[in-house]
């Protein structure tokens, strides 16, 4: 198949979900990873299904979970060619320790040219956390060319501190003045779409996302409310927090005509994350986004 750039529209959808992380003490109301890993690959297979170029921007992962969810979604795939691979290390050591917020992508449908992570604090290259951060953050970082038509797109995904005003506020800084690094870099010429996803712990009127939607788009906000399907609230907890639940979770884009950035938004929902079983495949609901470029 061979796209012609100028008339035929890219399809990606870009699934953001914070999966909670496998703990050994669950929550009232929360149940083991072994009880929920299932529910979740169900979510990500449904929803990947008719769209190849979709990216998995996953948040709370452990080394072991990532290889669930690997061994999942590749099931049915030759060993020597899996059709999921993934992007990200672990935050407390740059390698497998702590919490990964990987780029899960199929590599037969996009071209790796490069990635990274970065640490959000006062030192980016190495394990760290500074301001008033309870937790080590960090955010992945991809250049994918899609291997059909050749255009290319930044996808960034991370998950900001959930006790540090402060650290938030400096951790969206960082990744504001890293996107305009890759407009300036020697990806510039080639990137046409850029998309932030994650975990922001920060509501509408607060640090993180006014400083992020200064110069990116809420995706939520390009739909007609008319036209948005689910739910509105992204954090449920597990039913017996104090906090109220909240819209936390987003998937951010570059306005359209920015430096050649021609990400269109067409679709935007809010998933369940429990049904009849009454199980909750996490604390958080996966929010999905259709775009086209």
């Amino acid at each position: 198949m061979f796209y012609i750039m100028s008339s035929i529209k890219l399809p990606i959808r870009v699934l953001t979900h914070n999966i909670r992380y496998a703990t050994s003490s669950p929550f009232k109301g929360e149940q083991p990873w072994a009880e929920r890993k299932q529910l979740l690959l169900n979510e990500f297979e449904y929803e990947a299904r008719h769209c190849a170029e979709t990216f998995l921007c996953l948040q709370e992962v452990l080394h072991n979970q990532l290889g669930d969810i690997l061994a999942g979604l590749n099931q049915n795939a030759e060993l020597e060619t899996p059709e999921w691979e993934y992007i990200g290390v672990g935050r407390d050591d740059g390698h497998e320790a702590g919490e990964y917020s990987p780029i899960i992508y199929r590599p037969a449908v996009w071209e790796l040219l490069h990635w990274e992570t970065i640490w959000l604090s006062k030192t980016p290259e190495t394990p760290s956390k500074s301001w008033d951060a309870a937790s080590i953050r960090i955010v992945t970082i991809g250049v994918f060319t899609h291997r059909a038509s050749r255009n290319t797109v930044l996808a960034m995904n991370t998950h900001l501190d959930d006790q540090g005003s402060q650290s938030r506020f400096e951790a969206a800084r960082i990744i504001i003045d890293k996107i305009s690094e890759y407009s300036q870099n020697k990806f510039a010429e080639l990137i046409s779409g850029t998309f932030l996803a994650g975990d922001f712990n920060s509501e509408e009127n607060q640090e993180a996302y006014q400083e992020l939607t200064r110069s990116l788009l809420d995706t939520y906000k390009q739909v007609k409310s008319s036209r948005r399907y689910g739910n509105h609230i992204t954090w449920t907890g597990f039913g017996y927090e104090d906090e109220p639940a909240s819209r936390i979770d987003y998937v951010l884009v570059r306005p359209t005509g920015a430096q050649g950035q021609r990400l269109a938004v067409i679709g935007y929902a809010v998933l369940g994350n429990r049904f009849d079983d009454g199980v909750l495949s996490s604390d958080h609901r996966a929010v999905i986004v259709d775009l086209t470029l």
